[in-house]
């Protein structure tokens, strides 16, 4: 698995655990960086850029640091 795929995982159980809307913030998150978390699976290569964006808008949306 890569990086971004363990990104995806962690916000997922971070939904999970704080009993969150899914849809509500994993929208929020793929509007500010431009990445749909449901597109990413386990065979998704790793893009540092796309790494990034997903990281500060994951950041922002939900207060984790990464």
């Amino acid at each position: 698995m890569g990086q971004l795929y363990d990104l995806k995982v962690k916000v997922e159980e971070k939904i999970k655990a704080g009993g969150l809307d899914p849809a509500d913030i994993k929208g929020k998150i793929g509007l500010r960086s431009g990445t749909l978390l449901a597109f990413i699976s386990p065979a998704t290569p790793d893009d540092p850029a796309v790494l990034a964006k997903l990281k500060s808008a994951v950041a922002e949306v939900l207060q984790l640091k990464l």
